[in-house]
């Protein structure tokens, strides 16, 4: 059985978010930080540089060798790979070794995670990441869910987590809160990208924008509009991920999931731009969608 307090840890995912807690958990802890990632592979790719990059790092060049000898395993993959990350990692898992789930995914699809977990002899935590990573980085508020949350919630704490909480005893109901609250974050993105997109097609984006000052105690659509959308462009692709297992949970609840699964449909949309991190204009932004909507409309 491996010890409640980790001593080797074990990063399976090195994007953006898996980028963080390996900086946060080195930073407080100074012990090295194992990590793999499917993209290392690809020698330019971002967890490729970061795994060279980041202090405190230790590349493996597989799963396996990730998972042998941790006491602690972070999946922080997309959520398409939640269940094949999993997968990957069962045949070397040892008795008791603590499999932090953060993905945002389906409690359906967490349950099967668990499921293979916890036959392979780990002990399977259920995580919710309930904010943006940033700013507030591994203090992010996070739901702890399964039987093992409330003994993980110290052990959490210690290696930062600052904002994590057990929620509940059983699988599934964290899951169901992040993915409930996605409805709205997402489906807020992806309606003021496509009343925007429309309004600049018209020339009236800043009479939208102005008519909705006030909306909901905000006065400044034009700062959150921007920042709505730009969230959209750079990480789409990941949000589409997250929405259709959104869709899959308000479907598993009985109710057709129109408005998530177009969601979804819209963040992959955004997805296709090369969007520079660096923009800050709402103009800009719309400007590069617009080139794509009119080549689709050609």
């Amino acid at each position: 059985m491996r010890p409640d307090r980790p001593n080797s840890i074990g990063l399976l995912g090195l994007g953006e978010v898996g980028r963080i807690l390996a900086t946060d958990i080195h930073a407080l802890t100074g012990g090295a930080i194992k990590a793999y990632d499917i993209l290392f592979d690809d020698a330019q790719s971002a967890p490729s540089r970061a795994a060279v990059q980041l202090p405190g790092v230790v590349r493996c060049e597989s799963a396996l060798e990730l998972v042998t000898g941790c006491d602690l395993l972070i999946s922080v993959v997309t959520a398409a790979r939640d269940l094949d990350a999993a997968q990957s990692v069962v045949a070397a898992l040892d008795d008791g070794t603590w499999f932090l789930d953060l993905n945002s995914v389906a409690p359906t699809t967490k349950m099967a995670v668990a499921d293979l977990i916890e036959t392979a002899g780990g002990r399977y935590v259920e995580g919710a990441v309930m904010s943006p990573i940033e700013p507030q980085r591994s203090a992010s508020p996070i739901l702890l869910g399964g039987p093992h949350a409330q003994l993980f919630a110290d052990v959490a704490r210690d290696l930062g987590f600052t904002g994590a909480r057990a929620f509940s005893s059983a699988i599934g109901p964290a899951s169901a809160t992040k993915m409930c609250r996605s409805v709205v974050v997402k489906g807020i993105e992806s309606l003021l990208t496509e009343s925007l997109l429309a309004a600049r097609h018209y020339g009236v984006e800043d009479d939208v924008l102005a008519s909705l000052r006030g909306l909901a105690n905000n006065d400044d659509w034009e700062g959150f509009a921007r920042y709505m959308i730009s969230r959209s462009l750079l990480h789409g692709a990941r949000r589409a991920e997250e929405m259709r297992e959104v869709a899959n949970t308000v479907g598993d609840a009985g109710i057709e999931p129109l408005m998530s699964s177009a969601c979804a449909l819209r963040q992959d949309r955004a997805a296709s731009f090369a969007a520079t991190p660096g923009d800050d204009q709402l103009i800009e932004l719309l400007d590069s969608m617009r080139m794509d909507t009119d080549k689709i409309a050609r």
